[in-house]
């Protein structure tokens, strides 16, 4: 005497989690469900030429759930009963498939957005080539250069290495402590211009603590302006890099391998890296 391998009713859950693997079996070509009397376990074969497989099994509780549902039919009568899919069995294959596919998305895009930063609100001062200034709104949280340290390279490695990351986060918080005075943001070429220190006594407008600002403009006389600008825009005022090449007229993409490059000197600079001029 057998028992019924499951002899609680079934779930929709157990249902569902069944038809996934039994009827994906039965979509296969030459396939069929067979099922003999007093038995309470369910057999899908495969048949190819004179060769009929075993690839699955399930309990007869699950056979009876797929007939209530018409998901299967019976396709032949004997002692042994063959069953075969139906179109609302595979339709119902390819909702629950599709349902699944979307739940994965679901999960993996709130995945992404629970590992983003938190939005920390801020500005920056922006410096027109006029001389003319802008606020601009920015997540602090998130800086270009943070976003560019994520993305993978075509060798799969990091775009940025370890010495270029550390080199421009040094950078922006050199800024942020050579920008503590009343006026937060400048042109970057007249900050180049007073390594010295400018005015004395209080009438410095880029007052602020005098090293960190000849240690930034030392950083930036390394890169040279064709680097220095793009360095300046993206680690330190932390524009996007689609807007920091629209601002300078590069093409799209291009502004992130110059960045790249500049990082690298900027790392060589600080001694990051083993060919910097400050490396043991």
């Amino acid at each position: 005497m057998t028992t019924n391998a499951l002899a609680t009713p079934l779930t929709t859950s157990q249902i569902e989690r069944e038809a996934r693997r039994i009827l994906r079996r039965l979509s296969e070509t030459g396939a069929f469900l067979a099922l003999s009397g007093g038995m309470d376990m369910a057999v899908v074969f495969r048949k190819s030429g004179t060769q009929t497989t075993r690839i699955a099994t399930c309990p007869v509780t699950v056979v009876e759930a797929f007939r209530l549902r018409d998901w299967i039919a019976p396709a032949g009568r004997g002692k042994i009963m063959r069953y075969a899919i139906t179109a609302p069995g595979r339709t119902a294959l390819s909702q629950l498939l599709e349902g699944d596919i979307a739940r994965k998305r679901a999960r993996e895009e709130q995945t992404e957005v629970e590992a983003r930063p938190q939005q920390v609100s801020g500005e920056r001062v922006i410096t027109e080539e006029d001389g003319s200034t802008r606020r601009l709104r920015v997540n602090l949280a998130e800086s270009p250069l943070a976003l560019l340290a994520r993305r993978k390279g075509v060798d799969g490695k990091p775009f940025l290495n370890s010495a270029e990351l550390e080199a421009g986060e040094r950078l922006r918080e050199e800024f942020e402590r050579a920008q503590m005075g009343p006026r937060v943001g400048q042109n970057w070429d007249r900050f180049l211009t007073m390594h010295d220190g400018g005015g004395a006594g209080g009438t410095d407008q880029m007052a602020g603590p005098q090293d960190a600002r000849n240690r930034v403009t030392d950083a930036f006389s390394a890169l040279g302006p064709g680097l220095a600008d793009i360095t300046m825009r993206c680690c330190c005022f932390l524009e996007g890099m689609e807007t920091a090449e629209r601002r300078m007229g590069w093409s799209a993409r291009s502004g992130k391998v110059v960045l790249k490059i500049a990082l690298g000197r900027l790392a060589q600079h600080y001694g990051l890296s083993r060919n910097g001029p400050h490396a043991a």
